[in-house]
């Protein structure tokens, strides 16, 4: 059995998305143990309503240090879902290999400090972008520049606005998140 922790920020759509899949088999032989937030969230009440540990570890320049002492020694894989702290380099580097998160634009682009959310989509919409998408990442010191582990993208229409952006992209997610986390979790046995 594969033990993953989960860190969310906010209403944990994503996490519950996993939650659904280890559920259904989807993402088999693995299970939850831990979901910790950065701040009071509803993904909170969702890990609580599964009966999954969760914690809240108020973010600061000390989360990494914090998160670091909870995590269960068994960990294989460390899934961040619409998680919006920036984790330590020291962090990055001890779990090499064994960090993801999901993205919501087509990386290398619109990605960096202060892309994430409506600030995305809200940027591939001024630069006239043709496709947008997600993608889900290994994550490194270097914020969103980690090596890809699956993308998907979509043709945006003439009359696209950042909220209809945001839906369609997250649709994206819950179809390639799961299947990430496989093949994420597949390279945690190398």
């Amino acid at each position: 059995m594969k033990n993953m922790v989960v860190l969310v920020s906010g209403g944990g759509t994503n996490l519950q998305r996993i939650i659904n899949c280890i559920e259904n088999g989807e993402i088999p032989n693995a299970e939850i143990t831990m979901v910790v937030a950065d701040r009071e969230c509803f993904g909170l009440q969702r890990a609580e309503k599964h009966g999954i540990k969760n914690i809240l570890i108020k973010r600061g320049k000390d989360f990494s240090e914090k998160l670091s002492e909870m995590l269960p020694e068994n960990t294989d894989l460390i899934v961040l879902a619409g998680f919006l702290s920036i984790l330590s380099k020291e962090f990055c580097e001890r779990f090499s290999g064994k960090i993801i998160n999901i993205h919501p634009a087509l990386l290398p682009k619109f990605g960096g400090k202060g892309m994430w959310g409506h600030h995305v989509h809200e940027a591939v919409l001024k630069t006239g972008e043709k496709e947008s998408g997600a993608t889900v990442h290994y994550v490194t010191s270097g914020i969103d520049e980690g090596k890809i582990i699956l993308q998907k993208s979509f043709e945006i229409s003439p009359d696209e606005t950042v909220e209809s952006l945001a839906e369609k992209v997250h649709q994206i997610e819950y179809n390639i998140f799961p299947e990430a986390i496989n093949l994420a979790l597949q390279n945690t046995e190398k």
